[in-house]
C-alpha cells in the first residue's frame, strides 16, 4: 500500500531532530544536511518519510563510517541504483519506514542539486506543488500498492519540474550578468 498523508507541519521539526541525531555519525565527512522530498514542501501530499540529503566530503570515507549510521537504526543500502550516492533507510519499531538519507559528495553536485532545485521550485510554485499532490493521489489509487508503478508514474512530472527549475536558475543567472566592456 502506498500511504500518502496531508502535509504535517511537524515534519520540519522531525527533520531538525533527526539531523541532530545523525550528525555525529557522519563525523568530519559531513558538509551539510538538507530536508528534501515532499515532506519538505508545505502543503504537499507526501508519504510520511523524512528525506535527508547529506553532502559529504567523500562517499568512500562515509562508507568507512557505516557502522556509526547502522548504530542509529539505519540500514546501509549502498548506491541503490544511483551511482555516486550512498543510501540509508530507517524503519520504526513496527517496521514502518520513517527516514531516508541520500548522501553525495561534491563531485556529484548535478545529482544532489536536482533534489534541491525540485524542492525549491515546488516551494516557490504552490500550484505546481498541488499538481504534484494530485498526481500522487491519482497514482496511489491507480497503482494499488505497486511502488514501481507509482515511482514510474511520477517520472515525467518530476523531470518536467527539474527542467523548469533549471531554466529559472539560468534566467536568473542571465539577469544578474553585467557587460563591463
Amino acid at each position: 500500500m502506498i500511504r500518502l498523508t496531508e502535509h504535517d507541519p511537524t515534519w520540519a521539526t522531525d527533520f531538525l531532530h533527526e539531523s541532530e541525531r545523525v550528525r555525529p555519525a557522519f563525523g568530519v565527512v559531513l558538509i551539510a544536511l538538507h530536508h528534501i522530498g515532499s515532506t519538505a514542501v508545505p502543503g504537499t501530499l507526501a508519504k510520511p518519510i523524512i528525506d535527508l540529503l547529506a553532502i559529504v566530503s567523500d562517499v568512500h570515507l562515509l562508507d568507512a563510517r557505516a557502522t556509526h549510521i547502522t548504530a542509529l537504526g539505519y540500514e546501509v543500502m549502498g548506491e541503490f541504483g544511483l551511482p555516486g550516492r550512498r543510501y540509508f533507510r530507517r524503519d520504526d519499531a513496527e517496521g514502518v519506514r520513517t527516514h531516508h538519507i541520500h548522501a553525495y559528495a561534491p563531485t556529484s553536485a548535478s545529482e544532489f542539486e536536482r533534489y534541491l532545485s525540485f524542492r525549491d521550485y515546488l516551494r516557490e510554485h504552490p500550484l505546481v506543488a498541488q499538481e504534484y499532490s494530485d498526481l500522487k493521489r491519482s497514482l496511489a489509487r491507480q497503482c494499488q500498492g505497486d511502488t514501481r508503478c507509482y515511482s514510474d508514474g511520477k517520472t515525467d512530472f518530476v523531470r518536467d519540474v527539474e527542467r523548469r527549475a533549471a531554466s529559472a536558475v539560468q534566467s536568473l543567472d542571465g539577469a544578474n550578468e553585467v557587460d563591463l566592456s
